[in-house]
């Protein structure tokens, strides 16, 4: 970690297994939740026939759904967070797993981070779908990480509009999010668009959605 992490990784860290990987943390940061590492497998199986190029993590927190994603590719990968915390944690992580030479993180908004020319096989996203009035039942968890907007959708369409902006022909979006509405809401949303949901993974405290540029 060099030193402008340290200027933003200021408690004791804590650390735990997510795959094979070993990511660091604390608790400004929302705990990497075990169930998530089914969204980097899925990653990794689209990884293997997906056109060239590399991967974008949006909302990556401390990094570790991205990096366990290309872990056993060659594949570059940049995180955007809007938390500087969570992005000193991301160049640890990607230190740590030994992937800092092709892991970049960018600190800012998403649909702000991303240049205009740049195009990737596949974008990992796992934005805040939890509705505001409903974040006080997770008290544990950090509000900027968990905080969707009144219909926890506030963020996944940016997510979803930045994909579209930047996802190379035959790319995927790998989506995060949490309730049946929330799916139903990215369908209509997608009605006649170039971008489709192609498969739906329901999981222990979420669902995955996949969406394709056909």
């Amino acid at each position: 970690m060099d030193a402008s992490d340290t200027d933003t990784v200021t408690t004791q860290p804590e650390d735990m297994d997510f795959g094979r990987l070993r990511i660091a943390f604390d608790d400004r940061v929302l705990r990497p939740r075990p169930w998530t590492a089914a969204q980097s497998e899925w990653a990794a199986e689209i990884l293997a026939t997906a056109p060239a190029g590399p991967v974008l993590e949006l909302c990556s927190g401390a990094g570790q759904i991205g990096l366990l994603a290309v872990a056993d590719t060659e594949r570059r990968l940049v995180c955007v967070d809007l938390d500087p915390v969570a992005c000193g944690y991301a160049r640890r992580n990607a230190a740590a797993a030994g992937m800092a030479d092709r892991v970049e993180v960018r600190e800012g908004a998403i649909d702000e981070m991303v240049r205009d020319d740049e195009r990737f096989a596949v974008v990992v996203a796992d934005p805040p779908w939890v509705r505001r009035a409903e974040t006080g039942r997770y008290p544990e968890d950090p509000l900027l990480a968990i905080d969707g907007g009144d219909d926890g959708m506030d963020v996944a369409w940016r997510c979803l509009d930045t994909a579209r902006r930047h996802l190379d022909q035959r790319g995927s979006l790998l989506l995060q999010l949490g309730t049946v509405e929330q799916v139903d809401a990215i369908r209509e949303r997608l009605r006649d668009d170039e971008l489709s949901v192609t498969e739906v993974r329901w999981h222990e405290r979420g669902v995955l959605v996949r969406i394709d540029r056909l």
